[in-house]
This record gives structure tokens, sequence and C-alpha cells, in this order.
């Protein structure tokens, strides 16, 4: 794997460990700010809106610059938007930070797993993407735990100046480690990236990511006070609850990565099957500590994990530049608010329980989004005849048919 990926996956890291540092912080930053906690809630959520519906865009004006170039550019605003914050008069001055930080934090996933998979041999881009998915997985397991530990002890402020900190370290890192790649395959054009998105089956395969991620952050948004309010666990225990959860994310991260070139839609399918058990196990049995604890675990391994299959699906359908990614990576986010905002509603509603019914429901529609292809696939190598070479990959992807009819 060339190391430029590897120095990729660092500028992910320090854009996550950004975006859940609010997640860490919220008393203190209650406190500083004079705001309430579910108006440093709104925060989290203003940096994901940024992401989903403003990252695309600044996305495109980007789009004629060499992409390191344009790397430099999203570091630069992303140093902005942690700067701004770590000197925030007011909680305004901290909302115009996080939507800055959140804008450019997408166009930066977009354009690192572009570069990604023209660094990488085609055989090994399921793996590259991997790699850079890496930088978030760990931010959940190290960056979050460190942004609180900084802001417990340093203050506030402190955390986001080591976040501005760490975003000049790797900026740097970047110039030295990473090749200057031209534009994207095929990329540069507008007319040509905007082309690729007239594809129904792209869009198809943005719900589908769409509804993997939204299951799974039905649980991990809510996680804390599921843990302790069904399962009963004391409120200390629940970071190292967090940190088992997180190593298994970068498990069965890697695992994906090694399957996702050739088998991409099998292992979506399989994923959302078992995530959906996982969850509903969870339903039923999350007041047993030790039930809970593996369940937990499971979904870990096969929830946010599924982004290197993810990714692959969409680069076949779709392409590999940087406005395609972009838009998925939108898409990713949309899933974490809309398991926030619906499972909001659900406590609201029915209990704590029934976030976890929630996520159920998003990952089984996250299956039937998966037939059209599987259908397609296997109608494919139908044709082809038994006796046809045709294409593995394809080959392989027809096989979720049987996984998605096992037991009807």
């Amino acid at each position: 794997m060339p190391r430029a990926v590897y120095v990729l996956a660092l500028g992910i890291f320090a854009m996550v460990t950004s975006e859940f540092a609010v997640a860490g912080l919220m008393p203190q930053l209650a406190q500083g700010l004079d705001a309430t906690v579910p108006q440093i809630g709104y925060l989290i959520t203003a940096f994901s809106v940024a992401m989903s519906f403003g990252g695309p865009f600044l996305t495109v004006a980007l789009l004629r610059l060499r992409q390191k170039r344009a790397l430099m550019l999203l570091f630069a605003v992303f140093l902005v938007g942690n700067l701004l914050a770590a000197t925030a008069s007011g909680y305004p001055v901290m909302l115009v930070a996080r939507v800055i930080s959140g804008v450019a934090a997408q166009a930066f996933f977009g354009i690192s797993i572009s570069m990604a998979t023209q660094l990488a041999r085609p055989e090994l881009r399921g793996r590259a993407i991997a790699v850079l998915m890496n930088g978030l997985m760990l931010g959940t397991l190290l960056g979050l735990p460190l942004a609180t530990v900084i802001g417990e002890h340093l203050g506030w402020r402190a955390a986001f100046w080591a976040v501005a900190v760490l975003t000049v370290a790797v900026a740097l890192a970047t110039v030295a480690g990473v090749p200057d790649a031209d534009h994207a395959e095929g990329g540069g054009s507008l007319r040509a990236e905007l082309g690729a998105l007239r594809n129904g089956r792209l869009w198809l395969a943005f719900a589908t990511s769409t509804l993997i991620i939204g299951a799974t952050f039905s649980l991990f948004s809510y996680v804390n006070p599921v843990l302790t309010g069904i399962t009963g666990f004391p409120a200390g225990s629940v970071p190292l609850l967090l940190v088992a959860y997180g190593a298994a994310t970068v498990v069965g991260n890697t695992v994906v990565g090694r399957l996702a070139d050739r088998h991409a839609l099998p292992v979506l399918a399989v994923g959302l099957a078992l995530n959906t058990l996982f969850l509903a196990g969870l339903a039923l049995f999350a007041q047993h500590r030790v039930p809970a604890v593996g369940l937990l675990l499971g979904v870990g391994l096969v929830g946010v994990t599924m982004n290197p299959a993810m990714a692959s699906r969409v680069q076949r359908i779709g392409n590999a530049r940087p406005l395609v990614n972009t838009v998925h990576n939108a898409f990713i986010t949309l899933g974490v608010i809309l398991s926030s905002l619906l499972g909001g509603v659900a406590i609201d509603l029915w209990g704590l329980r029934a976030v976890l019914w929630l996520g159920v429901a998003l990952a089984v529609a996250g299956l039937l989004t998966l037939l059209p292809d599987a259908l397609r696939g296997r109608s494919a190598v139908s044709d082809q005849g038994p006796d046809a070479g045709g294409n593995n990959t394809r080959g392989a992807d027809a096989k979720v048919v049987e996984t998605l009819t096992i037991g009807s």
C-alpha cells in the first residue's frame, strides 16, 4: 500500500477528531459559551448538515485544481474553522466555526478517497479505502477520548488548539508524503462529474449507504443512555465500552477492506443482515449486561465498517472522481442526521429501546435497496450460461441473491 494513503488517513483522523470533540466537551462548552447542553448539541448537527449539504458545493469549486493543491486549500479552511472555534467569543461564532469546519471536512473526504483510489493498484482499491477509513475509526477510538481529556484538564479551547496544531502537522506531512496527482480519473470537467450523477443505480447505492449508517447510528447516537438507562452500566464504564466498540470497528474495517474490491454487494448484504440481527438482539436483551456487550461489539464489527464496500460499489456504478465520492459521503452523513432526528422522536414516543428497533427498520430497508442490483447480477450470470467465464466480480455479486433469500 502506498505510504501516501496512510498520510491521507491522518488527515481524516484530524477531521474526525474535530467533528467528535464537541460530543466530549458538552459541559465545558455549555459553561464557557453561556449556552444550554441542547444548544451545544446543535453544534454537532450544524457540523453534520454542513458536511452533507456544503461539502459537495465546495468540491465542485475545487474541481479544476490539481488534487494536492485542493487538499492544501481544504487544510487551510479547516484550520480557520478550528482557530475560530478555539478563540470563539460566544455561541454564534462557535456555530459559524463548526459550519466552516464541516464543509471543509466533507470535501476533504471526497478528494482523499479519489486520490487513494488513484494511488493504489486497481485490485487494492478496497484496501486503500479501508486504510483511509481507519482514520475515521481511530478518530472514534483515540481522537474523541484525547480531545475530551485535553478539554477536561486544560479547558475546551485547548482541545481546539490541539486540533489546529494536528491539522498543521498533517498538512506538512501531506506536502512531503503525498505525490502531486493530477485531476481524478477523467476528472476536471464539471460536465463529466455531473454526468455520473444521472445514473439511477448510483442514487440507489447512495440510499443504501445512508440506511447502513442510519441503522448503526440509531444505536451509536444514543449509546450512552442505552447502556446506562437500559443495561444499567455505571457512567464511568461507558468510555471503556466505547473503546472496545472502536477496536471492533478497526477490525471490521480491515476485514471488509480486503473483501470490498471483489465482493462488495455480498459483503453489504451480509453486513446488513448481521446488523439487523445484532440490533434486534440488543433491543430484546439490552437489560442483560453480557449479551448487551457482545451485541454492541457485533454492531461495531458490521456497522460503519461497511464503508470500503459502500465506496467500492459506488465507484463501480459511478466513478472514482471527487464529486461522486463527496456526494456519497454527504449521503453517509445524512444517515447520521436522519438517525439522530428520528431517534429523538422515537425516544419521546416509545422510550429508549425504540431507537434500537429504528435501527432494525433502517437495516431492513437497506437490504431491500440491494435487491435490484442483486437481481440484475443474477440475470447477467444466467445470460452468460453455466460455462461462461464472465466477470468474476459480477458473479460474486450475483451470489447475494442466495444471501438475501436464505430462510425464505
